[in-house]
């Protein structure tokens, strides 16, 4: 397949300079750096986000309906805030 891919000069010039010395060229280290992230990424998985939850018996009685800039204000309470 074809398709055009924008780099900037400094990364193309450097990559020229590598295809030659290795005697390959710009497209098959482009592939191989396509397949490098790739399965790469594909190993890292998908993010979870880790339980984090307290046990308790849900919001103080202060708090329990209140609007949030009342839970902010009862936050910083005393902090200088």
């Amino acid at each position: 397949m074809r398709t055009t891919v924008d780099i900037s000069d400094a990364l193309h010039e450097e990559a020229r300079k590598v295809a030659a010395a290795e005697k390959t060229t710009i497209r098959a280290l482009i592939e191989e750096g396509l397949r490098k992230t790739i399965d790469e990424r594909k190993r890292r998985g998908k993010f979870t986000l880790r339980k984090a939850t307290y046990a308790g018996n849900g919001l103080h009685e202060d708090a329990a309906g209140a609007s949030w800039d009342r839970i902010r204000e009862m936050a910083y309470e005393g902090r200088g805030g």
